[in-house]
């Protein structure tokens, strides 16, 4: 049997199975571990922390590193008007262990002390994991500030934030006297760890052989860049010379591309969904020197997400246990409506949900562009509708908050539509298990994966998406899920919107309000459908697999 590659005091608390015995770490800004523990803003969060507990469950030699923030994202709240509220709030949690490992990393030419706290994996049931931060006593008051909140607005904050996760996660590695075998970037926000690897080597090859990356943007644009020079008078580039880092990296102009950076750095890289992965080549196909782009699926741990209740009722295969789950989950929902809008939901009446990150491209106001359609459908004695929205716009997007708020204006007069704030895991979790209809609306091809779906179609909440994503890999129209057919490319945003908002009132009224109120055995069977088809490949505990398998121990072109 393999051992963990951790030393004792932080080893992992089960045995490692043969099958994932190579050494791995996760470098990540953001892990949704629990509700108590504020670690994460968003959809990235949500799959790193199902990621640490399949692993975990499959007994992998993975260890995850992250940053503490102090303040964590921020508190949804409500103002006077009912508007949202942002707030910023010490964070506390007694079930993370001080390591007693201090070090310095160089941010903008000075040290920065970091503290190495520890998440035991039989906590939570992930992998052992180890959190960051800079607010410590030793630090002047910009240093402290670093690790303060998740995404700073502070572009200049960020670059620190960066290098505190990627010089500083390999430094703990140091401090740790481990070297894993595989490096694993979730996102391009670590890549400072690949200088780090190359100061220590002095050799791209060996950066490659340990360094893998995940990409989530799905556009060129998307992809953060930085003035060069300014990267390297914030240290960046860990003592790497400016013309070596030009020389491993291929970037020769004034902007560096993270990104891009990455690819050339990394022996396999992946997108999170197999048309993400299409999507990606595709957008870097000219770029000379990169490594393959595969993909690897996003998935969610279904052990943490699956309601009892339902999931008994799907192995058994009984639409009365179905239903009656439902009806409780949907009470207990509402419950969460009530208290925080007044507004009291009816269990026996479709209900809609709209929750993830509040992003331009996700379209969280869409369905209310035509507002003739949109109190036509909350106006339908008929076939009744209740419509919730939730999600966490960007603190300092201020056209997300603005849209935050408008739906809340917009729906202050209907009994049967609103919007809740505080969506974190538990929200989320109520929010999934109380639908009867999950809206997922994103601009076709601008979704990476989207994961949000999966866990609402594990509880018995029927998807209702643009062909997007992990859709495309999960979707048959009218069996498990209803799909918004695609627009022609050619149309105008303005037209594809448009067409996207018809599409949906069209599939309401045709397919889902008919087929729930009057064909009750044929909702049941599409609802079972759903439940049955998403797992087992859309629970992490695949995902996990495939990582190990398909970009772990892969040799990668670039070797």
């Amino acid at each position: 049997m393999a051992s963990s590659f951790l030393p004792k005091p932080f080893a992992h608390h089960y045995e490692i199975a043969p099958e994932y015995a190579k050494s791995a770490v996760y470098f990540s800004c953001e892990f949704a571990i629990d509700q108590s523990f504020k670690t994460y803003s968003g959809g990235l969060g949500f799959l790193a922390g199902s990621h640490m507990r399949s692993a975990a469950d499959l007994r992998q030699n993975l260890c995850g590193i992250g940053i503490l923030w102090t303040y964590g994202y921020y508190n949804q709240a409500r103002g006077e008007d009912r508007e949202l509220a942002i707030q910023f709030r010490k964070k506390e949690y007694a079930f993370l262990q001080d390591t007693g490992i201090r070090f310095t990393v160089t941010v903008h030419g000075h040290p920065v002390w970091v503290k190495a706290m520890f998440l035991a994996g039989d906590v939570f049931n992930t992998v052992p994991m180890f959190f960051l931060s800079t607010d410590v006593e030793e630090n002047d008051t910009l240093s402290r500030a670093i690790t303060h909140r998740l995404y700073d607005q502070d572009h200049l904050r960020r670059i620190a934030q960066y290098i505190i996760l990627g010089a500083g996660g390999a430094r703990l590695l140091d401090e740790l006297g481990v070297d894993p075998a595989v490096w694993h970037l979730n996102e391009a926000h670590g890549l400072s760890a690949a200088f780090h690897l190359y100061q220590k080597h002095h050799s791209i090859e060996e950066v490659r052989k340990r360094l893998v990356f995940t990409t989530h943007t799905p556009e060129e644009a998307g992809n953060e860049r930085h003035d060069f020079n300014l990267l390297s008078n914030f240290s960046f580039f860990c003592g790497v010379p400016d013309q070596e880092v030009r020389e491993i990296t291929g970037i020769q102009g004034d902007e560096f591309n993270h990104s891009l950076a990455a690819l050339r750095l990394a022996r396999l890289a992946n997108g999170v969904s197999k048309l993400h992965g299409e999507v990606s080549r595709q957008m870097w196909k000219d770029y000379p020197d990169l490594c393959e782009i595969t993909h690897v699926t996003n998935a969610q741990n279904k052990k943490y997400w699956a309601d009892h209740g339902l999931e008994h009722a799907r192995t058994m295969n009984d639409p009365e246990e179905l239903r009656h789950r439902k009806r409780e989950l949907k009470e207990r929902l509402f419950r969460v409506v009530a208290d925080q809008t007044g507004k009291l939901f009816k269990p026996n009446v479709l209900t809609i949900v709209w929750a993830r990150r509040f992003a331009g491209y996700k379209r969280p106001d869409l369905i209310t562009r035509d507002i003739h359609l949109f109190r036509e459908m909350l106006n339908n004695n008929k076939y009744p509708v209740q419509m919730i929205w939730a999600g966490k716009p960007y603190p300092f997007d201020f056209g997300a908050l603005e849209t935050f708020n408008n739906l809340i204006r917009l729906t202050r007069d209907y009994p049967n539509a609103t919007v809740l704030v505080g969506y974190e895991l538990e929200l989320s979790r109520f929010m999934k298990n109380g639908s009867d209809i999950w809206l997922n609306n994103p601009v076709v091809t601008r979704e990476a994966s989207g994961t949000s779906g999966m866990t609402a179609a594990m509880n018995a909440s029927v998807n209702l998406s643009t062909y997007d994503g992990w859709v495309c890999e999960f979707a048959t129209d009218g069996q498990n899920s209803f799909i918004i057919p695609s627009p022609e490319p050619s149309l105008s945003p303005e037209e594809r919107d448009r067409h996207d908002l018809l599409g949906f009132y069209r599939i309401l009224n045709e397919k889902v309000l008919p087929i729930y109120y009057d064909r009750p055995d044929e909702w049941n069977r599409v609802v079972l459908n759903s439940m049955n088809d998403v797992v087992p490949f859309f629970d992490a505990d695949r995902m996990a697999d495939e990582y190990y398998k398909k970009i772990y121990t892969v040799a990668g072109p670039c070797c």
